[in-house]
């Protein structure tokens, strides 16, 4: 894994970073880079099947992503992770630790109650946390 800079330059050679598409501060969509085919295809499906366990970081994530973009790009999103994943994995020699389906809930817990407290008065009730 020395022979990639960082993580970054690691998704960039499997093909897994974004493509730019900007012209005078417009952003385009644009297709995925190329790169390894065949690495990328086994991520897309790895990302596919970690997706089906919904305990998990990435089906978490997914749902995130899924919500906002569709779901072909989540699951290229979660590609993406899982290959920063695995270059931290042998990098440092170290275990897969799954981060669970309340991570993000546990982290956003302020903006969550936040938001909701928001959309209740936006409908007229008001409250008072105690």
């Amino acid at each position: 894994m020395q022979q990639f800079r960082n993580a970054d330059h690691f998704a960039s050679w499997a093909g897994l970073v974004p493509g730019c598409n900007e012209s005078a501060k417009k952003k385009k969509n644009a297709r995925i880079r190329k790169g390894n085919l065949h690495l990328k295809s086994t991520l897309v499906e790895c990302a596919h099947s970690a997706i089906r366990h919904k305990d998990s970081y990435f089906y978490d994530k997914y749902c995130r992503i899924s919500a906002r973009r569709g779901g072909k790009r989540a699951l290229v999103a979660i590609a993406h992770s899982m290959l920063l994943a695995i270059y931290h994995i042998l990098l440092n020699k170290e275990h897969f630790c799954d981060l669970g389906s309340d991570y993000f809930n546990t982290i956003y817990a302020e903006k969550i109650k936040k938001r909701n407290i928001q959309s209740l008065e936006k409908l007229g009730f008001s409250v008072s946390l105690s």
